[in-house]
């Protein structure tokens, strides 16, 4: 992998600050910004500058995975956000998978989100093609065995059109991408972040949409649901898809996704009070 993989997509900078709109978007575990890239040039085209970069240990850093921590992955988020939030008004955070649960994450420790867009949030790993070897995680991280088993990736890339799985199959076969598995060590910071994210969600106060699949194949619909019952915003909004795996934003119901996504930004896109928009 290479840098390049990350990618900002900026509009005419504008003087004044209120016309100013931006989301940060964070790909999934073990994945990159490619993931990411239709659903930020969806987002470009609405009208929002866009910034997606790889996590620690992924990218082409993928040889540091084994070494990286959740809170370098946090601390790398809040770093990227620090940075950007200064320069726009409106300031969105969304993501898919491990993104999701960072983008919560964020909406715990910054009062000025705009809003949050959580895809496939995953806090629980209890999908249809979790292995039951999961269970044995406690025990395998206190040996060597943490450094040397990986959970392999299921055989539908988290994609339920079997057309866009096989494209998905022949992309990663000749690009380097993404990996084709789960390292142990990986698994656990995804599980520490979650626990860490569950311990502060009444934290979170800014509008947020979690969008996740009934049939998703990593994380079941409870991560999504977690959050809902946690956050003390009050503007919250759930959508359960019937016709998707993990992967929402390549899936049988992607336009819907996004339509759905770019809809609730730009309520909260305009300089009226969100107080006096409808809490659904």
């Amino acid at each position: 992998m290479t840098e390049s993989i990350d990618f900002e997509l900026l509009h005419v900078e504008t003087e004044d600050i209120k016309d100013r709109k931006a989301v940060l978007l964070f790909h999934g575990l073990t994945g990159s910004p490619f993931e990411m890239k239709k659903y930020g040039d969806f987002l470009f085209k609405s009208g929002y500058d866009v910034f997606c970069y790889s996590f620690p240990g992924h990218g082409d850093r993928i040889s540091e995975i084994e070494t990286v921590t959740w809170q370098d992955w946090c601390e790398f988020a809040q770093d990227k956000y620090t940075k950007l939030r200064k320069n726009y008004n409106q300031f969105f955070v969304s993501g898919l998978c491990l993104g999701a649960a960072m983008a919560v994450y964020l909406g715990e420790h910054n009062k000025d989100i705009t809003g949050i867009v959580a895809l496939s949030t995953t806090l629980f790993l209890d999908g249809f093609c979790i292995p039951w070897t999961i269970s044995l995680l406690p025990f395998a991280l206190c040996t060597i065995t943490r450094f040397y088993y990986t959970f392999p990736e299921d055989d539908c890339f988290g994609v339920k059109n079997e057309r866009t799985r096989k494209s998905l199959a022949k992309i990663t076969a000749k690009a380097d991408i993404s990996m084709d598995n789960y390292p142990l060590n990986c698994v656990d910071g995804l599980l520490k972040l979650s626990k860490n994210v569950r311990k502060n969600l009444k934290n979170v106060t800014c509008p947020i949409l979690c969008i996740h699949s009934k049939y998703d194949n990593l994380s079941s619909p409870k991560s999504a649901k977690v959050v809902m019952e946690g956050v003390s915003s009050e503007i919250k909004r759930y959508v359960e898809l019937s016709d998707s795996y993990h992967m929402v934003l390549y899936d049988n119901e992607k336009e819907y996704v996004m339509d759905t996504v770019e809809k609730f930004m730009a309520e909260f896109s305009s300089v009226r009070d969100v107080k006096e928009l409808e809490t659904v």
